[in-house]
């Protein structure tokens, strides 16, 4: 398969791109040869130092630095819970609140399947602000910030809430409403807001919905 990101933002500092689904932000740990996001944009940008991570089936706003002084103030940002990313997610289900937060404990690697698990005993504070955005008959889109950045937070607080992303057959979203089809994990990270590591200028970065995603959520409204 072959990827092209979408830029979304470049200069001396930084790189912003629209991950595509299924492609690996770091290189695979079994094999070498499968595509990821420096292997493609360092021929052109040059060296790239990753700053954060996205699941390889989640699509949406990735930022790399391009110098490693830069890579330090950015993760500072990071350490400092200094900026705010946002998912758009679909979910099964409806809720019925219009916000939520959702305070729950995570374990990474904490079953059998290496999934993060809810555990109040050896879990690390995980918050994620949940804000519905529009319902639907046995499925809804959802805002979520998360406010830490454990292994797979998101899909485990929504499962572990009774919302499970639509298609997230690991975390138990595997069923999907009547009529829809969906190949791919429903959760983009649609938007980045950071303070620029050179100018400290506020900065928003918004990243489209990937075909599938934007398939699904037409089905759903339509």
């Amino acid at each position: 398969m072959e990827f092209t990101p979408e830029i979304l933002w470049v200069d001396p500092a930084l790189l912003v791109i629209n991950k595509p689904v299924g492609l690996r932000t770091l290189p695979d740990g079994y094999d070498l040869t499968l595509p990821h996001v420096r292997q493609l944009l360092e021929p052109a940008y040059g060296r790239l130092w990753m700053v954060h991570r996205l699941d390889k089936d989640t699509s949406g706003v990735l930022l790399l630095a391009r110098s490693a002084e830069t890579h330090r103030l950015l993760n500072t940002q990071f350490e400092r819970r200094q900026l705010v990313k946002l998912y758009h997610v679909l979910v099964s289900g409806e809720p019925v609140w219009d916000e939520k937060t959702v305070q729950l404990p995570l374990r990474p690697n904490g079953d059998r399947r290496h999934r993060t698990v809810v555990d109040s005993r050896h879990g690390k504070p995980a918050i994620t602000r949940l804000r519905l955005l529009e319902r639907f008959p046995q499925a809804a889109l959802l805002e979520a910030r998360p406010e830490t950045g454990r292994t797979h937070q998101i899909r485990a607080h929504l499962a572990a809430i009774g919302l499970p992303i639509l298609a997230d057959a690991l975390y138990g979203g595997a069923a999907l409403p009547p009529g829809l089809s969906l190949d791919t994990l429903a959760l983009h990270a649609w938007a980045l807001e950071i303070a620029h590591p050179l100018t400290n200028q506020p900065m928003r970065f918004e990243a489209p919905y990937p075909p599938s995603f934007q398939a699904a959520l037409s089905l759903l409204r339509g």
